[in-house]
């Protein structure tokens, strides 16, 4: 007998989208979240304004969790992992961490990612310095309404926001491109420009990847209306100087010349990472990783979203770096692609 029922696993914008939509196929869901709140990294890290919708995180992720919640074909389970899978498609019985079993046809990961953590590129200064900070930290200050230098309080006048900490980068193993970070990063010179207007800001960057839609709607916007100065530069070591004021070292690639630039605020536009879980996750669901340690796909074409296990499917940026709006596609697609494989089972089984 094919089991409707679909798990769901990450109550992230990939995962509260696949739980919606396969419900609204009508078939029961069952979401496992690890935290014991609901909407992942957007929530969790404090995120502002969400691009490119411009909408408060807590509204717009507010709204995918409320409609999950309120759907009585979904169950939920907070603060739960998943931590035995037995069967095969059509017939899996899921074992949680709070002693429940779920039995499910089909099994969606939408388990993210995680940040990548600065302290790993110490000559950038964070962890030395506490005016070294993170995009996350500066969206928590935009969701406040304030930007300030956490040392003393005091609101910088000048800003650095430096592209590609733990993205491009070989020498610490990260060689794949976050995607969203300059895009995110322009926006935060817009956010930062709208509260404290005698701010300036400037991006240091290798090139700016602002894909689509996304090169007018922010690269041109922050510094032709904002006044956003983009230093293009390799970045050598961020020091601090007689005066207390971070130092900024590095060459500009432009014109071949070392620049130092004192600054009150430096940012790290911090990359996205596999999921610190990822070894586990693949070990309990039976599948595999790709080399830098995403989860990997099954095929792309014809079974889009499958897993390398049939029946278990991934999507969002579980597989990769991945801006929200994707992850909600990817969401609902991999809940279109599960139910509909069900489906089939179903009417096999049955001629």
């Amino acid at each position: 007998m094919t089991e409707k029922t679909v798990l769901v696993v990450g109550a992230g914008p990939t995962g509260l989208s696949a739980a919606a939509a396969v419900a609204s196929a009508g078939q029961r869901v069952v979401l496992v979240e690890k935290e014991n709140i609901l909407g992942g990294a957007p929530i969790l890290s404090g995120y502002a304004k969400l691009v490119p919708s411009g909408e408060w995180a807590k509204d717009a992720i507010g709204r995918m969790v409320k409609r999950v919640v309120e759907n009585p074909l979904i169950t939920v389970h907070k603060s739960a992992r998943v931590t035995k899978v037995e069967g095969s498609h059509g017939d899996f019985t899921a074992t949680l961490s709070n002693g429940q079993t779920v039995k499910c046809g089909a099994i969606l990961l939408g388990t993210g990612f995680t940040h990548f953590d600065s302290i790993n590129k110490p000559e950038w200064g964070f962890g030395t310095f506490e005016d070294v900070v993170t995009t996350t930290q500066v969206e928590q200050m935009v969701a406040a309404g304030k930007i300030y230098c956490p040392s003393d309080g005091r609101v910088p006048e000048r800003v650095a926001i430096l592209l590609c900490v733990g993205s491009r980068d070989r020498q610490i193993g990260r060689e794949w491109c976050s995607k969203i970070c300059c895009t995110v990063s322009a926006n935060l010179a817009i956010e930062i420009k709208e509260i404290s207007p005698k701010t300036d800001v400037f991006i240091y960057y290798m090139d700016i990847r602002t894909f689509g839609l996304y090169e007018d709607k922010y690269y041109w916007k922050s510094q032709e209306e904002f006044k956003t100065k983009f230093v293009k530069a390799r970045i050598a070591e961020v020091t601090q100087g007689p005066d207390g004021r971070l130092l900024v070292k590095g060459e500009d690639t432009l014109v071949k010349r070392p620049i130092v630039i004192p600054m009150d605020l430096v940012v790290h536009a911090i990359g996205m990472d596999p999921n610190l879980d990822n070894p586990e996750i693949a070990r309990v669901f039976g599948v595999g990783l790709e080399k830098h340690g995403f989860l990997e796909r099954g095929e792309h074409y014809t079974s889009s979203f499958s897993s390398t296990r049939r029946g278990v499917y991934v999507g969002g940026a579980a597989l990769g770096p991945e801006d929200i709006d994707t992850c909600v596609s990817h969401g609902l697609a991999m809940a279109m692609r599960a139910v509909g494989d069900l489906n089939a089972l179903v009417h096999k089984a049955a001629a």
